[in-house]
């Protein structure tokens, strides 16, 4: 817990700044994560909302100027949302953030501390633990 709290008042200011509650935030983080346009009902599912509370979410971040709701290109009837480029920036950004601090923690081990950790966390990165995580709880 120590090590994920490291900066963490500094990064979770710029989400609070930009006045996102915790599911739109968490809305803004699986749209980067995913990749591509996903339909809202997905969305929901995905985060475990009721469809109405995804919606409500979508529609101010896209109030916001944060995802694009387009029309399914095969059907109408369905919204399809993205991250548009000012969303892309905050989560990249967040991410970035949560990256430099990591790497700061690792350059104030010492080399053989570094050496170890880095030894005993390869096999459990290389293997199938997260992502079978990931498809658990996508």
């Amino acid at each position: 817990m120590r090590l994920l709290g490291v900066g963490e008042s500094e990064s979770m200011d710029k989400l609070i700044a930009m006045d996102l509650s915790f599911s739109q935030a968490r809305t803004l983080f699986m749209l980067a994560q995913h990749g591509e346009p996903v339909a809202i009902n997905e969305v929901a599912e995905r985060l475990r909302f009721s469809v109405a509370a995804a919606g409500r979410n979508i529609d101010q971040l896209v109030n916001q100027g944060l995802v694009d709701r387009r029309e399914d290109p095969k059907d109408r009837r369905i919204k399809r949302i993205s991250l548009s480029e000012a969303g892309r920036s905050i989560a990249s950004g967040h991410i970035d953030s949560k990256k430099d601090e990591l790497r700061a923690f690792a350059a104030r081990l010492s080399d053989s501390d570094r050496d170890r950790l880095y030894e005993s966390l390869k096999p459990i990165l290389a293997g199938d633990v997260l992502r079978a995580n990931c498809q658990e709880n996508p």
